[in-house]
């Protein structure tokens, strides 16, 4: 087995997962609350049943914003080296994707108008076989991660 790639992201990524699941969550219990709501008025539910909706959306916040993130960030790894991008995430599963620089086509960098507040952008490489991202990385670090892994899969298409 490989070792673990050697590079970790960012952590204030962990602020920007916390903030997306607490707008899910706010979904979530606006998705949840309006029928519940809307059947204790209209249907004469009775005012227990407002119990279930509510232990969901807790246990789904505090899956979301307290514990996931920073599942995520512990996890989340990647390396470039002279021939491939190594990739490791997720948190039951581990997937370790190694993407060879000879097939990558493009390089991008995205950033979100949370990910802008927090100075991160993500790097996406984009191969015949899909996409692949490495999701917060100081911009700084983005811009330069995409440059290197641009300029190394061009030396690859020369020498094709």
């Amino acid at each position: 087995m490989r070792w673990e790639p050697a590079h970790r992201i960012d952590p204030r990524a962990m602020q920007v997962w916390k903030i997306h699941g607490v707008i899910k969550t706010v979904v979530l219990a606006m998705v949840l609350g309006i029928p519940t709501v809307a059947a204790l008025l209209f249907f004469h539910w009775p005012g227990w049943v407002t119990v279930i909706p509510a232990v969901i959306i807790v246990l789904y916040g505090t899956l979301e914003i307290l514990v996931w993130p920073e599942l995520l960030l512990k996890r989340w790894r990647y390396e470039v080296t002279g021939e491939e991008i190594d990739l490791q995430r997720g948190v039951w599963l581990i997937k370790r994707t190694v993407v060879p620089l000879a097939r990558v086509q493009h390089v991008d960098t995205r950033q979100g108008i949370i990910m802008r507040r927090y100075g991160l952008a993500g790097v996406a490489v984009s191969t015949a076989a899909g996409e692949h991202e490495i999701p917060a990385l100081s911009v700084e670090v983005a811009d330069e991660l995409r440059d290197i892994i641009a300029q190394r899969a061009r030396v690859y298409e020369n020498e094709l």
